[in-house]
């Protein structure tokens, strides 16, 4: 496992010591959980960007779609 230093500010060093006792973690658990669903996040996004991006892929109309959800009913 690698080990990255980082400088944060010292209130956000607080807030993180104050979710590691309240939770029972540890700094660094805190931090991976973060980094983890922060890049998580970040594939998601990416993948929405490129399929908004791609040509081939078709554009819906709101209210066409609407309307056929709407008269599901």
């Amino acid at each position: 496992m690698s080990q990255i230093r980082a400088r944060v500010p010292d209130e956000l060093v607080e807030a993180l010591d104050t979710a590691a006792e309240k939770l029972k973690h540890s700094r660094a658990d805190i931090i991976r959980q973060a980094l983890e669903r922060y890049l998580e996040d970040y594939d998601d996004l990416d993948v929405a960007l490129e399929s908004l991006r791609d040509p081939a892929d078709s554009v819906l109309d709101w209210d066409q779609v609407r309307h056929e959800l709407l008269s599901m009913d």
